[in-house]
């Protein structure tokens, strides 16, 4: 689904030139619930933005389900982002004078998606993860919590190839990031493909991969039985 090859990321900084990715190769499967740990500064973030399009690479090759990436146009690359592709921030990204409803319809509206099928599919999106009765609402009437929920309702509502979720819990207390994890289950449960970055080892072994980096070099690829929060619903 998702091949990196040998990716280098390169920043000049001063009249220094700083590698952020060095020689990276991963690859996610469909169905892979994947976490990205690291401490501060060994490029999370520089290979989370890379997978997700936001970020070009200097040296290397990605494959997004079998086609080379380096082939395609910023305005090519922008629609995969849009369909492909769902971002999940921290600090929710939400747009604050639009409702729950209407953040949620926005990748649709990008993609050209008519009014009654966004209104639709954004319903869809929200009941999913449990904000059915929360679409008139504005960003500044619901919790962080809710924020957060409206945030993965928006990166679910196109379907996309992979969701990329960086420190989604970074901003939440302990039971309302759990809450957060079991939504992300759920949604792995049912097929979805996840990568999320976060510094806390115990958030990443709610995930089946911990793919370790320090100085931008992926030293460990990490399989494991993940901590399920979905009870008896697993089945």
């Amino acid at each position: 689904m998702i091949e990196l090859k040998n990716i280098y990321k390169l920043y000049e900084m001063g009249g220094e030139t700083v590698t952020a990715l060095e020689d990276v190769s991963l690859s996610i499967q469909k169905g892979d619930f994947t976490s990205i740990m690291g401490p501060s500064g060994s490029g999370k973030s520089t290979l989370m933005n890379v997978t997700g399009l936001l970020d070009e690479f200097d040296r290397g090759e990605y494959l997004l389900n079998e086609h080379n990436i380096g082939d395609y146009s910023d305005k090519e690359l922008a629609k995969i982002r849009n369909k492909e592709i769902g971002f999940v921030f921290q600090s929710f990204n939400l747009m604050p004078r639009m409702s729950v409803l209407e953040n949620v319809m926005l990748p649709l509206v990008y993609g050209g998606v008519s009014l009654s099928d966004r209104k639709e599919r954004a319903t869809e999106a929200l009941e999913k993860v449990g904000l059915g009765d929360r679409v008139d609402h504005r960003p500044n009437e619901i919790s962080g919590g809710q924020k957060q929920r409206v945030a993965i309702a928006r990166a679910i509502v196109n379907q996309p190839t992979v969701i990329l979720a960086d420190e989604p819990t970074g901003n939440l207390d302990s039971t309302t990031a759990e809450e957060i994890i079991r939504i992300f289950q759920e949604l792995n449960r049912d097929g979805a493909t996840i990568v999320m970055v976060t510094h806390e080892r115990e958030v990443a072994e709610y995930t089946k991969k911990i793919i370790h980096l320090r100085d931008g070099r992926l030293t460990e690829e990490e399989e494991i039985t993940p901590i399920s929060l979905l009870g008896g619903d697993e089945e």
